[in-house]
C-alpha cells in the first residue's frame, strides 16, 4: 500500500460569485512521482475565511473558536485517512491551514508547508512573519534558481537533502521573524530564514522555496518528497 498524503486545498479568490478551492498541480505530481497517493483536504464551511498574511495574526486569539465542532470533525476525518499532509503556497491562506497544522503538531502527523504554507506552519506554533526586504531579489517566480541557502548539518532536513549547500527558486515577499519553537535549519545568503522544522516529531518541517517546481530535474529538490513519503509511508505502518 502507498501512503496517503493529504494537500490541503485554498480557497480561490478570483470567482467570488462561485467560490472555488483548488490544489497546486505541482505539488500533486510530484507526491504520485515519489510514490505517494495524493488526496485533497478540503473545509465543508462554503464560507471563504482567510486570514491576512501582513497582520502578524495580531488579533489571532484562539483558533478553536473560530470553527465549529462540525467543521473541525470533518477536516479530522480527512487528516485521519492520510499518513501524511502538505500544506502549499499561494497569495493568501484560509484559517483552517493555521488550525490544520497545529493538530498535525499536536498529535505528531507528518506535514511540509511550503512558501505560505511554512508560514502558517510557523504561525501555528506561535511564530510570526514579516515582509523581506528587498523583495525584488526574492519575488522571482519565473527564474529556477534565484540564490543559494545554506543548511544546518544537524538538521534533519540535512538528511533530507544530504547537503549542506543548494539552490533555490524564490517566489515570496514574506519571511520568518520569530520561529517561535521551531528549530532554523537553514538561511539563504541573505541571512533570512529559509527551513525551520521541529526535531521532536516525524516531520515538522517548513520552507520558504518551492521544491515542486524542480523535483523532476534536481535530486535535492526531489530529495525532499522522496524522505518525506518515506516518513509518512513509515506512519502509515505504525
Amino acid at each position: 500500500m502507498k501512503p496517503i498524503i493529504g494537500i490541503v486545498a485554498k480557497h480561490n479568490l478570483i470567482d467570488t460569485i462561485r467560490p472555488k478551492i483548488e490544489i497546486s498541480d505541482e505539488i500533486k505530481n510530484a507526491i504520485f512521482y515519489n510514490g505517494g497517493i495524493a488526496i485533497g483536504i478540503i473545509p465543508s464551511s462554503q464560507s471563504i475565511s482567510l486570514v491576512n498574511r501582513e497582520n502578524e495574526f495580531e488579533t489571532y486569539k484562539s483558533l478553536d473558536k473560530i470553527f465549529t465542532k462540525t467543521e473541525k470533525d470533518n477536516l479530522i476525518a480527512q487528516i485521519k485517512l492520510c499518513d501524511g499532509i502538505v500544506l502549499f503556497g499561494g497569495k493568501n491562506s484560509d484559517d483552517y491551514e493555521i488550525w490544520i497544522s497545529k493538530y498535525c503538531y499536536e498529535n505528531d502527523i507528518p506535514i511540509i508547508g511550503i512558501c505560505a504554507g511554512h508560514s502558517n506552519i510557523v504561525r501555528s506554533v506561535g511564530g510570526r512573519t514579516r515582509k523581506v526586504l528587498n523583495i525584488e531579489l526574492h519575488n522571482q517566480p519565473e527564474i529556477d534558481y534565484v540564490h543559494d541557502i545554506n543548511i544546518d548539518k544537524s538538521s534533519k532536513f540535512f538528511n533530507f537533502v544530504r547537503v549542506s549547500n543548494m539552490k533555490v527558486n524564490s517566489r515570496h515577499k514574506n519571511t520568518i521573524s520569530d520561529p517561535a519553537k521551531l528549530k532554523v535549519s537553514a538561511y539563504d545568503e541573505f541571512g533570512n530564514i529559509e527551513v525551520t522544522e521541529d526535531a521532536t516529531k516525524k516531520c515538522f518541517l517548513g520552507m520558504r522555496f518551492h521544491p515542486e517546481s524542480l523535483y523532476k530535474f534536481d535530486e535535492f529538490h526531489n530529495n525532499i518528497f522522496k524522505e518525506f513519503i518515506k516518513i509518512c509511508m513509515l506512519n502509515k505502518s505504525k
